[in-house]
Protein backbone atom coordinates (compact mmCIF):
# COMPACT_ATOMS: atom_id res chain seq x y z
CA UNK A 1 0.00 0.00 0.00
CA UNK A 2 2.43 2.35 1.13
CA UNK A 3 4.78 1.91 -2.06
CA UNK A 4 1.51 2.33 -4.26
CA UNK A 5 0.83 5.71 -2.39
CA UNK A 6 4.35 7.22 -3.16
CA UNK A 7 5.42 6.04 -6.87
CA UNK A 8 6.26 8.98 -9.22
CA UNK A 9 4.87 8.02 -12.14
CA UNK A 10 6.37 8.85 -15.26
CA UNK A 11 5.72 11.25 -18.10
CA UNK A 12 5.34 8.61 -20.48
CA UNK A 13 3.35 6.23 -18.57
CA UNK A 14 1.27 9.56 -17.73
CA UNK A 15 0.95 10.01 -21.81
CA UNK A 16 -0.13 6.22 -22.08
CA UNK A 17 -2.91 6.38 -19.92
CA UNK A 18 -4.17 9.61 -21.29
CA UNK A 19 -4.21 8.14 -24.57
CA UNK A 20 -6.49 5.21 -23.46
CA UNK A 21 -9.59 8.30 -23.28
CA UNK A 22 -7.91 9.77 -26.93
CA UNK A 23 -9.30 6.14 -27.96
CA UNK A 24 -12.30 6.11 -26.41
CA UNK A 25 -13.38 9.90 -27.09
CA UNK A 26 -13.50 8.85 -30.60
CA UNK A 27 -17.00 7.27 -30.16
CA UNK A 28 -17.93 9.26 -27.01
CA UNK A 29 -17.39 12.88 -28.91
CA UNK A 30 -19.00 11.31 -32.46
CA UNK A 31 -22.22 9.99 -30.29
CA UNK A 32 -22.84 13.54 -28.61
CA UNK A 33 -21.30 15.81 -31.65
CA UNK A 34 -22.49 14.06 -34.44
CA UNK A 35 -25.17 11.17 -33.86
CA UNK A 36 -28.17 13.21 -33.73
CA UNK A 37 -27.44 14.89 -36.22
CA UNK A 38 -26.21 12.22 -38.71
CA UNK A 39 -29.66 9.93 -38.10
CA UNK A 40 -31.78 13.24 -38.64
CA UNK A 41 -29.59 14.65 -41.78
CA UNK A 42 -28.18 11.52 -43.42
CA UNK A 43 -30.95 8.86 -42.62
CA UNK A 44 -33.83 11.00 -41.75
CA UNK A 45 -35.47 9.56 -38.82
CA UNK A 46 -37.24 11.17 -36.19
CA UNK A 47 -35.13 13.07 -33.69
CA UNK A 48 -37.70 12.99 -30.56
CA UNK A 49 -37.93 9.54 -31.52
CA UNK A 50 -33.78 8.72 -31.73
CA UNK A 51 -34.22 10.60 -28.44
CA UNK A 52 -35.85 8.46 -26.78
CA UNK A 53 -34.08 5.28 -27.95
CA UNK A 54 -30.79 7.04 -26.53
CA UNK A 55 -32.55 7.14 -23.00
CA UNK A 56 -34.23 3.87 -22.96
CA UNK A 57 -30.77 2.36 -24.08
CA UNK A 58 -29.44 3.76 -20.80
CA UNK A 59 -30.94 1.42 -18.91
CA UNK A 60 -29.87 -1.49 -20.40
CA UNK A 61 -26.48 0.74 -20.58
CA UNK A 62 -26.30 1.07 -16.54
CA UNK A 63 -26.84 -2.68 -16.06
CA UNK A 64 -23.64 -3.61 -18.50
CA UNK A 65 -21.82 -1.12 -16.40
CA UNK A 66 -22.24 -2.63 -13.30
CA UNK A 67 -21.75 -6.20 -14.69
CA UNK A 68 -18.32 -5.32 -16.29
CA UNK A 69 -17.24 -3.33 -13.00
CA UNK A 70 -17.78 -6.78 -11.57
CA UNK A 71 -16.30 -8.61 -14.29
CA UNK A 72 -12.88 -5.94 -13.62
CA UNK A 73 -13.09 -6.59 -9.62
CA UNK A 74 -12.61 -10.22 -10.52
CA UNK A 75 -10.12 -10.27 -13.29
CA UNK A 76 -6.45 -11.95 -12.57
CA UNK A 77 -4.18 -12.31 -15.51
CA UNK A 78 -0.48 -11.71 -15.83
CA UNK A 79 -1.59 -8.05 -16.82
CA UNK A 80 -3.32 -7.39 -14.13
CA UNK A 81 -7.23 -6.25 -13.90
CA UNK A 82 -7.71 -3.51 -16.48
CA UNK A 83 -4.67 -4.06 -18.94
CA UNK A 84 -6.14 -7.03 -20.31
CA UNK A 85 -9.66 -5.56 -21.94
CA UNK A 86 -7.87 -2.68 -23.30
CA UNK A 87 -5.44 -5.28 -24.92
CA UNK A 88 -9.20 -7.31 -26.05
CA UNK A 89 -11.62 -4.61 -27.08
CA UNK A 90 -9.50 -2.14 -29.30
CA UNK A 91 -10.26 -3.80 -32.47
CA UNK A 92 -13.73 -4.60 -31.36
CA UNK A 93 -14.13 -1.01 -30.48
CA UNK A 94 -12.77 0.00 -34.03
CA UNK A 95 -15.13 -2.23 -35.73
CA UNK A 96 -18.33 -0.93 -33.44
CA UNK A 97 -17.52 3.04 -33.73
CA UNK A 98 -17.78 1.98 -38.13
CA UNK A 99 -21.25 0.08 -38.01
CA UNK A 100 -22.82 2.96 -35.35
CA UNK A 101 -22.34 5.50 -38.68
CA UNK A 102 -23.72 2.22 -40.96
CA UNK A 103 -26.96 2.56 -41.04
CA UNK A 104 -27.96 0.64 -44.76
CA UNK A 105 -29.24 2.92 -46.79
CA UNK A 106 -32.12 0.34 -48.74
CA UNK A 107 -34.16 0.21 -44.85
CA UNK A 108 -37.74 1.17 -44.34
CA UNK A 109 -38.57 3.66 -41.41
CA UNK A 110 -39.02 0.47 -39.14
CA UNK A 111 -35.94 -1.47 -40.36
CA UNK A 112 -33.94 1.87 -39.77
CA UNK A 113 -35.09 2.21 -36.16
CA UNK A 114 -34.92 -1.52 -35.68
CA UNK A 115 -30.88 -0.93 -36.78
CA UNK A 116 -30.45 2.04 -35.10
CA UNK A 117 -31.53 0.73 -31.57
CA UNK A 118 -29.27 -2.41 -31.91
CA UNK A 119 -26.34 -1.14 -33.04
CA UNK A 120 -26.64 1.75 -30.51
CA UNK A 121 -26.91 -0.72 -27.27
CA UNK A 122 -24.24 -2.74 -29.12
CA UNK A 123 -21.69 -0.34 -29.26
CA UNK A 124 -23.11 1.42 -25.68
CA UNK A 125 -23.91 -0.45 -23.85
CA UNK A 126 -21.77 -3.79 -24.56
CA UNK A 127 -18.33 -2.56 -26.45
CA UNK A 128 -18.11 0.73 -25.17
CA UNK A 129 -18.56 -0.94 -21.50
CA UNK A 130 -15.77 -3.18 -21.91
CA UNK A 131 -13.07 -1.15 -22.88
CA UNK A 132 -14.29 2.19 -20.88
CA UNK A 133 -15.10 0.68 -17.34
CA UNK A 134 -11.42 -1.19 -17.05
CA UNK A 135 -9.78 2.11 -18.65
CA UNK A 136 -11.44 4.55 -15.89
CA UNK A 137 -10.24 1.90 -13.00
CA UNK A 138 -6.89 1.76 -14.33
CA UNK A 139 -5.79 5.41 -12.63
CA UNK A 140 -7.18 3.75 -9.14
CA UNK A 141 -4.56 0.70 -9.72
CA UNK A 142 -1.49 2.57 -11.38
CA UNK A 143 -0.99 4.71 -8.35
CA UNK A 144 -2.52 5.76 -4.74
CA UNK A 145 -1.15 9.02 -4.66
CA UNK A 146 -3.74 11.60 -4.58
CA UNK A 147 -1.61 14.49 -6.77
CA UNK A 148 -0.35 11.41 -8.60
CA UNK A 149 -4.42 10.68 -9.82
CA UNK A 150 -4.80 14.26 -10.37
CA UNK A 151 -1.74 14.40 -12.50
CA UNK A 152 -2.75 11.12 -14.67
CA UNK A 153 -6.44 12.61 -14.65
CA UNK A 154 -5.06 15.64 -16.37
CA UNK A 155 -3.05 14.08 -18.87
CA UNK A 156 -6.46 11.79 -19.24
CA UNK A 157 -8.46 15.05 -20.28
CA UNK A 158 -5.98 16.68 -22.33
CA UNK A 159 -5.53 13.50 -24.45
CA UNK A 160 -9.69 12.96 -24.37
CA UNK A 161 -9.80 16.91 -25.62
CA UNK A 162 -7.50 16.25 -28.09
CA UNK A 163 -9.79 13.29 -29.19
CA UNK A 164 -12.67 15.85 -29.02
CA UNK A 165 -11.03 18.39 -31.13
CA UNK A 166 -9.96 15.60 -34.03
CA UNK A 167 -13.95 14.56 -33.84
CA UNK A 168 -15.35 18.24 -33.98
CA UNK A 169 -13.15 19.06 -36.51
CA UNK A 170 -12.61 16.83 -39.01
CA UNK A 171 -15.61 14.88 -39.49
CA UNK A 172 -17.22 16.88 -41.48
CA UNK A 173 -14.70 17.64 -43.88
CA UNK A 174 -14.07 13.96 -43.86
CA UNK A 175 -17.76 12.86 -44.95
CA UNK A 176 -18.14 15.98 -47.54
CA UNK A 177 -14.12 14.68 -48.74
CA UNK A 178 -15.61 11.14 -49.21
CA UNK A 179 -18.66 12.06 -50.74
CA UNK A 180 -20.73 13.50 -48.08
CA UNK A 181 -23.49 11.15 -47.97
CA UNK A 182 -23.99 7.61 -46.22
CA UNK A 183 -21.16 5.85 -47.15
CA UNK A 184 -18.91 8.97 -46.14
CA UNK A 185 -19.47 8.28 -43.08
CA UNK A 186 -18.71 5.15 -42.39
CA UNK A 187 -15.42 5.67 -44.35
CA UNK A 188 -14.83 8.18 -42.23
CA UNK A 189 -15.11 6.17 -38.37
CA UNK A 190 -13.04 3.62 -40.55
CA UNK A 191 -9.76 6.22 -40.48
CA UNK A 192 -10.85 7.09 -36.45
CA UNK A 193 -11.00 3.27 -35.59
CA UNK A 194 -7.66 2.57 -37.62
CA UNK A 195 -6.80 5.28 -34.81
CA UNK A 196 -8.64 4.66 -32.38
CA UNK A 197 -6.75 0.86 -32.21
CA UNK A 198 -3.29 2.35 -32.36
CA UNK A 199 -3.74 4.51 -29.13
CA UNK A 200 -5.37 1.62 -27.39
CA UNK A 201 -2.00 -0.64 -27.72
CA UNK A 202 -0.10 2.41 -26.43
CA UNK A 203 -1.93 2.84 -23.49
CA UNK A 204 -2.09 -1.01 -22.58
CA UNK A 205 1.96 -1.10 -23.24
CA UNK A 206 2.68 2.06 -21.52
CA UNK A 207 1.11 1.22 -18.29
CA UNK A 208 1.20 -0.67 -15.21
CA UNK A 209 -1.01 -1.73 -12.22
CA UNK A 210 0.13 -1.10 -8.67
CA UNK A 211 -1.90 -0.76 -6.41
CA UNK A 212 -3.13 -3.89 -3.99
CA UNK A 213 -5.89 -4.22 -1.50
CA UNK A 214 -5.22 -3.34 2.57
CA UNK A 215 -3.74 -6.71 4.46
CA UNK A 216 -6.70 -6.20 6.42
CA UNK A 217 -8.98 -5.56 3.56
CA UNK A 218 -11.58 -8.67 2.78
CA UNK A 219 -10.27 -10.98 -0.35
CA UNK A 220 -13.18 -13.03 -1.26
CA UNK A 221 -15.27 -12.50 -4.20
CA UNK A 222 -18.20 -9.74 -3.46
CA UNK A 223 -21.50 -10.94 -4.51
CA UNK A 224 -22.99 -8.50 -7.14
CA UNK A 225 -26.21 -7.54 -4.71
CA UNK A 226 -23.51 -6.44 -1.72
CA UNK A 227 -21.27 -4.90 -3.94
CA UNK A 228 -23.99 -2.38 -4.77
CA UNK A 229 -25.29 -2.42 -1.26
CA UNK A 230 -22.02 -1.29 -0.17
CA UNK A 231 -21.50 1.61 -2.51
CA UNK A 232 -24.14 3.04 -0.83
CA UNK A 233 -22.45 3.20 2.24
CA UNK A 234 -20.08 5.24 0.69
CA UNK A 235 -21.31 8.86 0.69
CA UNK A 236 -18.53 10.52 -1.42
CA UNK A 237 -19.12 7.85 -4.15
CA UNK A 238 -22.67 9.33 -4.33
CA UNK A 239 -21.72 12.70 -4.55
CA UNK A 240 -19.37 12.38 -6.84
CA UNK A 241 -21.42 10.06 -8.74
CA UNK A 242 -24.85 12.70 -8.99
CA UNK A 243 -22.00 15.68 -10.04
CA UNK A 244 -21.00 13.15 -13.04
CA UNK A 245 -24.88 12.98 -14.16
CA UNK A 246 -24.66 16.92 -14.05
CA UNK A 247 -21.46 16.94 -15.69
CA UNK A 248 -22.39 14.30 -18.73
CA UNK A 249 -25.62 16.16 -19.08
CA UNK A 250 -23.45 19.39 -20.01
CA UNK A 251 -21.34 17.43 -22.29
CA UNK A 252 -23.98 15.76 -23.71
CA UNK A 253 -26.10 19.13 -24.41
CA UNK A 254 -22.86 21.04 -25.58
CA UNK A 255 -22.10 18.51 -27.82
CA UNK A 256 -25.15 17.80 -29.57
CA UNK A 257 -26.75 21.05 -29.82
CA UNK A 258 -23.52 23.13 -30.42
CA UNK A 259 -24.20 21.92 -34.55
CA UNK A 260 -27.86 22.87 -34.06
CA UNK A 261 -27.40 26.57 -32.56
CA UNK A 262 -24.18 26.91 -35.08
CA UNK A 263 -26.81 26.14 -37.77
CA UNK A 264 -30.07 27.66 -36.47
CA UNK A 265 -28.62 30.75 -34.49
CA UNK A 266 -25.53 31.60 -35.83
CA UNK A 267 -26.86 30.50 -39.36
CA UNK A 268 -23.57 28.68 -40.15
CA UNK A 269 -22.97 25.07 -39.52
CA UNK A 270 -19.60 25.24 -39.81
CA UNK A 271 -19.41 27.60 -36.46
CA UNK A 272 -19.81 24.23 -34.53
CA UNK A 273 -15.69 23.44 -35.56
CA UNK A 274 -14.70 27.22 -34.72
CA UNK A 275 -16.78 27.29 -30.99
CA UNK A 276 -14.93 23.59 -30.09
CA UNK A 277 -11.64 24.61 -31.35
CA UNK A 278 -11.30 27.52 -29.37
CA UNK A 279 -12.70 25.76 -26.06
CA UNK A 280 -10.49 23.12 -26.10
CA UNK A 281 -8.02 24.64 -27.14
CA UNK A 282 -8.26 26.65 -24.07
CA UNK A 283 -8.80 23.91 -22.07
CA UNK A 284 -6.11 22.06 -22.98
CA UNK A 285 -3.97 25.21 -22.10
CA UNK A 286 -5.70 25.92 -18.83
CA UNK A 287 -4.85 22.14 -18.09
CA UNK A 288 -1.44 22.90 -17.51
CA UNK A 289 -1.89 24.74 -14.70
CA UNK A 290 -4.56 23.14 -12.85
CA UNK A 291 -2.04 20.32 -11.24
CA UNK A 292 -0.56 23.07 -9.24
CA UNK A 293 -3.84 24.91 -8.22
CA UNK A 294 -5.35 21.66 -7.10
CA UNK A 295 -1.68 20.72 -5.37
CA UNK A 296 -2.86 23.97 -3.51
CA UNK A 297 -6.86 24.35 -3.20
CA UNK A 298 -7.89 20.86 -3.60
CA UNK A 299 -9.71 18.68 -6.18
CA UNK A 300 -12.97 19.32 -4.46
CA UNK A 301 -12.78 23.45 -4.77
CA UNK A 302 -11.40 23.01 -8.27
CA UNK A 303 -14.17 21.32 -9.65
CA UNK A 304 -16.33 23.74 -8.17
CA UNK A 305 -14.54 26.80 -9.12
CA UNK A 306 -14.83 25.18 -12.68
CA UNK A 307 -18.56 24.84 -12.66
CA UNK A 308 -19.11 28.11 -11.55
CA UNK A 309 -16.44 29.76 -14.80
CA UNK A 310 -18.71 26.75 -17.08
CA UNK A 311 -21.79 27.93 -16.24
CA UNK A 312 -21.04 31.54 -16.61
CA UNK A 313 -19.55 30.91 -20.19
CA UNK A 314 -22.99 29.18 -21.11
CA UNK A 315 -25.06 31.69 -19.89
CA UNK A 316 -22.81 34.00 -21.78
CA UNK A 317 -23.90 33.12 -24.97
CA UNK A 318 -27.90 34.24 -24.11
CA UNK A 319 -26.88 37.76 -24.68
CA UNK A 320 -24.24 37.92 -27.03
CA UNK A 321 -26.28 37.13 -29.80
CA UNK A 322 -24.23 37.03 -33.16
CA UNK A 323 -21.35 39.01 -31.97
CA UNK A 324 -18.07 37.31 -32.80
CA UNK A 325 -15.74 38.45 -29.97
CA UNK A 326 -18.97 37.95 -27.85
CA UNK A 327 -19.09 34.08 -28.75
CA UNK A 328 -15.24 33.91 -28.58
CA UNK A 329 -15.14 35.11 -25.25
CA UNK A 330 -18.10 32.41 -24.15
CA UNK A 331 -16.49 29.98 -25.67
CA UNK A 332 -12.69 31.08 -23.81
CA UNK A 333 -14.86 31.33 -20.06
CA UNK A 334 -16.18 27.47 -21.10
CA UNK A 335 -12.52 26.27 -21.61
CA UNK A 336 -11.42 27.61 -18.61
CA UNK A 337 -14.55 26.31 -16.60
CA UNK A 338 -14.38 23.08 -18.21
CA UNK A 339 -10.22 23.13 -17.74
CA UNK A 340 -11.01 22.83 -13.93
CA UNK A 341 -13.98 20.43 -13.61
CA UNK A 342 -12.35 17.56 -15.90
CA UNK A 343 -8.95 17.88 -14.32
CA UNK A 344 -10.22 16.26 -11.37
CA UNK A 345 -13.49 14.51 -11.83
CA UNK A 346 -12.07 11.29 -12.43
CA UNK A 347 -9.57 11.55 -9.87
CA UNK A 348 -12.09 11.68 -7.49
CA UNK A 349 -14.10 8.97 -8.39
CA UNK A 350 -10.90 7.01 -7.37
CA UNK A 351 -10.31 8.90 -4.25
CA UNK A 352 -13.94 7.47 -3.35
CA UNK A 353 -12.28 3.97 -3.53
CA UNK A 354 -9.84 3.94 -0.30
CA UNK A 355 -13.02 5.84 1.14
CA UNK A 356 -15.16 2.63 0.61
CA UNK A 357 -12.71 0.54 1.32
CA UNK A 358 -11.73 2.19 4.83
CA UNK A 359 -15.94 2.46 5.81
CA UNK A 360 -16.84 -0.79 4.66
CA UNK A 361 -13.07 -3.36 4.68
CA UNK A 362 -14.06 -4.33 0.76
CA UNK A 363 -12.14 -2.93 -2.06
CA UNK A 364 -13.91 -2.57 -5.34
CA UNK A 365 -12.46 -0.43 -7.63
CA UNK A 366 -13.78 -1.68 -10.61
CA UNK A 367 -17.61 -1.38 -9.06
CA UNK A 368 -17.05 2.02 -8.18
CA UNK A 369 -15.64 2.95 -11.42
CA UNK A 370 -18.67 1.11 -13.14
CA UNK A 371 -20.98 2.58 -11.17
CA UNK A 372 -19.84 5.83 -11.62
CA UNK A 373 -19.46 4.79 -15.64
CA UNK A 374 -23.11 4.29 -15.15
CA UNK A 375 -23.63 7.41 -13.73
CA UNK A 376 -22.22 9.83 -17.08
CA UNK A 377 -23.65 7.69 -19.55
CA UNK A 378 -27.07 8.04 -17.65
CA UNK A 379 -26.14 11.82 -18.21
CA UNK A 380 -24.98 11.36 -21.31
CA UNK A 381 -28.43 9.53 -21.74
CA UNK A 382 -30.83 12.14 -20.36
CA UNK A 383 -28.41 14.96 -22.38
CA UNK A 384 -29.61 13.14 -25.72
CA UNK A 385 -32.61 12.45 -24.94
CA UNK A 386 -33.44 16.22 -23.68
CA UNK A 387 -32.28 17.37 -26.78
CA UNK A 388 -33.83 15.21 -28.54
CA UNK A 389 -37.26 15.90 -27.21
CA UNK A 390 -36.81 19.57 -26.31
CA UNK A 391 -35.82 20.30 -30.17
CA UNK A 392 -38.68 17.88 -31.73
CA UNK A 393 -41.21 20.07 -29.03
CA UNK A 394 -40.11 24.01 -29.26
CA UNK A 395 -38.55 23.47 -33.13
CA UNK A 396 -34.59 23.58 -33.71
CA UNK A 397 -33.97 27.43 -33.41
CA UNK A 398 -35.87 27.74 -29.81
CA UNK A 399 -34.63 23.92 -28.87
CA UNK A 400 -31.38 25.19 -29.80
CA UNK A 401 -31.07 28.10 -27.02
CA UNK A 402 -32.79 25.87 -24.32
CA UNK A 403 -29.88 23.44 -24.66
CA UNK A 404 -27.23 24.73 -25.82
CA UNK A 405 -27.18 27.47 -23.32
CA UNK A 406 -30.25 27.68 -20.51
CA UNK A 407 -30.37 24.02 -19.12
CA UNK A 408 -26.12 23.68 -18.93
CA UNK A 409 -25.89 26.99 -17.16
CA UNK A 410 -28.65 25.60 -14.46
CA UNK A 411 -27.14 22.53 -14.05
CA UNK A 412 -23.42 24.32 -13.38
CA UNK A 413 -25.28 25.47 -10.12
CA UNK A 414 -26.51 22.04 -9.52
CA UNK A 415 -23.12 20.96 -9.37
CA UNK A 416 -21.65 23.36 -7.31
CA UNK A 417 -24.59 22.71 -4.56
CA UNK A 418 -24.35 18.89 -4.34
CA UNK A 419 -19.79 19.77 -3.99
CA UNK A 420 -20.20 21.90 -1.51
CA UNK A 421 -21.17 19.12 1.09
CA UNK A 422 -17.93 17.13 -0.60
CA UNK A 423 -14.61 16.88 2.40
CA UNK A 424 -12.94 13.68 1.09
CA UNK A 425 -9.92 15.91 -0.08
CA UNK A 426 -9.26 16.93 3.98
CA UNK A 427 -9.46 13.30 5.14
CA UNK A 428 -7.95 11.42 2.57
CA UNK A 429 -4.22 11.05 3.73
CA UNK A 430 -5.11 9.98 7.09
CA UNK A 431 -7.32 7.52 5.65
CA UNK A 432 -4.64 5.87 3.48
CA UNK A 433 -2.56 5.95 6.30
CA UNK A 434 -4.59 3.76 8.50
CA UNK A 435 -5.59 1.67 5.76
CA UNK A 436 -1.90 0.76 5.21
CA UNK A 437 -1.10 0.91 9.27
CA UNK A 438 -4.24 -0.94 10.83
CA UNK A 439 -6.79 -2.17 7.27
CA UNK A 440 -10.20 -1.13 7.43
CA UNK A 441 -12.70 0.17 9.44
CA UNK A 442 -15.96 -0.91 9.38
CA UNK A 443 -17.79 1.34 12.35
CA UNK A 444 -16.92 4.59 10.79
Amino acid sequence: MASASKTKISFWERFSYGCGDLGCNIIYSAMSAFLLFYYTDYVHVSAATIGTIMLLSRVFDGVTDLIMGVIVDRTKSRFGKCRPWILRMAIPFALAGILLFSVPSGLGETSKLVYIFIMYNLVSSVVYTAINVPYATLNALITQNQYERSVLSIFRMILATTGTLLITNLTLPLVQFFGDNLSAWTKTFAVFGILAVIVFMITFTGTKERVAPAKETKQEKVPFLKGIGLLFKNKYWIMITVTLVFIFINYSLNGGAAVYYAKNILHNENMVGTMNLVANLVQIGVMFFTAFLIKKIGKRNMLIIGAVVYGIGFAMFGFVGTNMAGIITACVLKGIGNAGISSCMFAIVSDTIEYGEWKTGYRTEGLINSASSFGFKVGNGLGSAILGWVIGAAGASAGSEITFIWIPAILCVAQVVVMLFYKLDKEYDGIVKELANEGGNENA
